[in-house]
């Protein structure tokens, strides 16, 4: 058993700084990166792609990527893991293995993981009970599975650690909690019980903190912003792991940003419901458990974690089609911007009205003074604003209606109030919009397969 292992976070979201995973492979010692690339309108996005093209349907900044740092891995021995694989991880692998075969590296094996993606087995898993009920509104799945785009339940960390004992230098999964990348190697390096759920709860905690990359180390910081230190260039987070359950979190030190306390609670805080219940497949883990103490030198000691049994269902991420939508941008200049602004506003209204147009919503945003806020905004002097974008959308079912919307907009700058700019693009057009069905599904119903590749 390893003393410690450290694990690097690589990627936040899909679209997260580009250089992160080189930087955290080149600065310094690591024994495995992970990276999250997946939101829940993500998966729509992706099936959109595989549907016009079998071969894609995964983050095709990947195979770029590890052309650049599989020379890197294979030399340090680092292993790769994430879910970047979408709802195509075997043609993410494949990819993979085509840059190693063109790099010369041999002997790779790459783990791809299966089983999340249930879109075509919606009416064989309806009829054994499972209805997939909205977990906001109770609805069954019925009432929009003729307009679903995507449905892929999050497996936990146990795939991947059966990846990794057969021997997986890169695993590659679908739809995957995105706390399951980095408890899955300390539970596979440590050799931690799944039934022990204070460990379970350490790790899950630490894919928690890794899980929004530089989010943890100083980036999107509520707190003193200003004093993090070398934005343009920051380290993201490492989890540096102990077999007793202890974990710091670090970076690189030659990197950017910082590791405090409160940058790491900063994170822990974000996206969560009851802090005593996170929620995943392998555990429940005590939010308010969490001791932290600050070790100095961007270091940040996690003890004290505390978790209770997983619950007998996965969570299921459904993506279905919701209507159109479209938005629209015109800015008007000092002075009485804002005034101006209001005019446009209500002038659009009247003239779709007029129309005979219909929308589900229809908002205006002021951008500059309300567009953060809303109505909570403080009230302005109109003459200290030196300029106001007006942003216009609507959302409906009607697409004659939405299109309309975007021929009005144009209209308005010689027929509207004065001094307006802004109009750039030409006529909005209908957007699809893309809706989330949040819904619980039976473990026994869904079986995750591992499949390994050999370069």
């Amino acid at each position: 058993m390893k003393e410690k292992i450290r694990i690097a976070s690589g990627q936040g979201f899909w679209g997260d700084l580009i250089e992160a995973p080189f930087w955290q492979v080149t600065s310094g010692q690591v024994d495995y990166l992970v990276m999250d690339y997946l939101a829940e309108v993500t998966m729509s996005i992706l099936q959109k792609q595989k549907n016009k093209d079998p071969k894609l349907g995964y983050a095709r900044d990947i195979p770029p990527l590890m052309r650049r740092i599989l020379p890197i891995c294979s030399e340090k021995g680092i292993k790769v893991i994430t879910n970047g694989g979408g709802v195509n991880p075997r043609g993410c692998a494949e990819a993979i293995a085509e840059v190693a075969n063109s790099l010369g590296i041999s002997g790779l094996k790459i783990a791809v993981i299966e089983g999340d993606n249930i879109n075509n087995r919606l009416d064989e898993l309806i009829a054994a009970g499972a209805y997939l009920e909205n977990m906001e509104t109770g609805e069954p799945i019925d009432s929009v599975k003729d307009k679903l785009l995507s449905a892929n339940v999050y497996f936990g960390a146990f795939p991947i650690v059966e990846a990794l004992q057969k021997g997986a230098d890169i695993v590659i999964t679908g739809r995957t909690t995105d706390t399951g990348l980095t408890l899955a190697p300390m539970i596979y390096e440590f050799g931690w019980d799944k039934e022990d759920f204070d460990k379970m709860a350490v790790g899950t905690v630490a894919g928690h903190i890794l899980e929004c990359g530089a989010q943890a180390t100083g980036g999107n910081f509520l707190g003193d912003w200003e004093s993090i230190p070398n934005m343009e260039k920051p380290g993201f987070p490492i989890a540096e792991a102990y077999p007793n359950g202890e974990v710091v979190i670090t970076k690189h030190e030659s990197l950017g940003g910082a590791v405090t306390i409160d940058t790491v609670s900063e994170q822990l805080l974000y996206e969560i419901g009851d802090p005593t219940d996170y929620i995943t497949p392998d555990c429940v883990a005590d939010f308010t458990s969490i001791q932290l103490k600050d070790e100095g030198n961007n270091r940040v000691r996690m003890s004290g974690v505390k978790g209770k049994s997983y619950t007998p269902f996965y969570k299921v991420s459904c993506s279905y089609e919701y209507g159109y939508s479209s938005v629209a941008t015109l800015t008007y200049s000092w002075p009485q911007a804002l005034k101006k602004g209001k005019a446009a506003d209500a002038i659009l209204r009247k003239r779709l009205e007029n129309l005979g147009c219909t929308f589900d919503e229809f908002r205006t945003e002021f951008v500059g003074y309300n567009a953060c806020h809303g109505a909570a905004a403080k009230e302005v002097n109109e003459d200290e604003i030196n300029e106001i974008m007006v942003r216009f959308a609507v959302r409906g079912n009607d697409y004659a209606s939405v299109e309309r919307f975007g021929k009005e907009i144009a209209p308005l700058i010689l027929t509207g109030p004065p001094a307006v700019t802004g109009f750039a693009g030409g006529r909005p057009k209908p957007s699809s919009v893309v809706a989330y069905w949040p819904a619980l599904i039976r473990k026994e119903l869904v079986t995750p397969t591992v499949l390994v590749l050999e370069v």
